[in-house]
């Protein structure tokens, strides 16, 4: 394949990745060739051959393309390598700027993992990294389960459901300040922050935490939020999230 070739396929990909295409489910050739700047036939025959390699799909009913399996599947296997490696040096300048230990954090069933930390100075800190703790009191689990419905909740936390409704308030707020913090819930003495950090369909992918002791950070808790949050939204932006479209969420 050409060059040129390859960047008129990315073209479609690009079509194919709008927000109007991700509502709609796909879009017909026509829209795609009007949105590529290219001419119907052609666009027909190029969504074919990748239709042929998994990498955008047909609906039968509609006829309409979408991204297609392979390509998820491509991103799936790259995607948490890819997460360390653009979150990294935003912990460092966020840990110096706050002059705390910053952290990325997954979410893993009930629980928070720690996958990388980032100390003020510059340096990796293992202590916390493969660590995981409970998602319902700590910051960093509000995050990722901001893209949660409350039946979603009540299937992960079978056994925690009384408290279920406070959480879910809890999450709600964090979607509407655009980070959660935590005041001594986890653990006495300590506060945290935490913001989200979404990949290219906008779906919450990890976090970006800041702990420490609350007589340190729990005057400026709110201001470190809102550091986070900038932090978390670079990472995002190299992720593909363009933070001018609003993520779609579930009530």
């Amino acid at each position: 394949m050409t060059g040129h070739g390859l960047r008129r396929d990315v073209s479609l990909l690009e079509a194919l990745a709008t927000p109007e295409a991700r509502h709609a489910g796909g879009l017909g050739v026509v829209r795609i060739a009007e949105l590529a700047g290219r001419e119907k036939s052609q666009v027909s025959r190029a969504l074919k051959a990748l239709a042929e390699e998994g990498i955008v799909e047909r609906d039968p009913d509609t006829r309409g393309y979408r991204l297609g399996w392979r390509l998820f599947s491509l991103v799936a296997r790259t995607a948490e390598d890819r997460l360390v490696r653009a979150a990294e040096p935003v912990l460092r300048e966020l840990s110096a700027e706050l002059e705390e230990t910053c952290h990325l954090c997954v979410l893993r069933d009930q629980e928070v993992l720690t996958v990388l930390s980032v100390s003020g100075h510059s340096f990796r800190v293992h202590g916390w990294e493969g660590r995981g703790v409970p998602a319902h009191c700590t910051s960093a689990g509000r995050v990722l389960l901001a893209d949660a419905t409350p039946d979603e909740l009540y299937v992960r936390f079978p056994g925690d459901r009384d408290r279920l409704p406070e959480l879910w308030a809890r999450i709600r707020q964090g979607r509407r300040d655009g980070f959660a913090q935590v005041r001594e819930e986890f653990e006495s003495g300590l506060v945290g922050v935490s913001a989200p950090v979404r990949d290219f369909r906008g779906r919450v992918v990890a976090a970006l935490n800041v702990s420490a002791p609350a007589e340190r950070l729990g005057a400026g808790l709110d201001g470190a939020g809102r550091v986070t949050a900038r932090a978390a939204l670079a990472v995002s932006a190299q992720l593909g999230w363009d933070d001018r479209v609003q993520p779609v969420t579930r009530a």
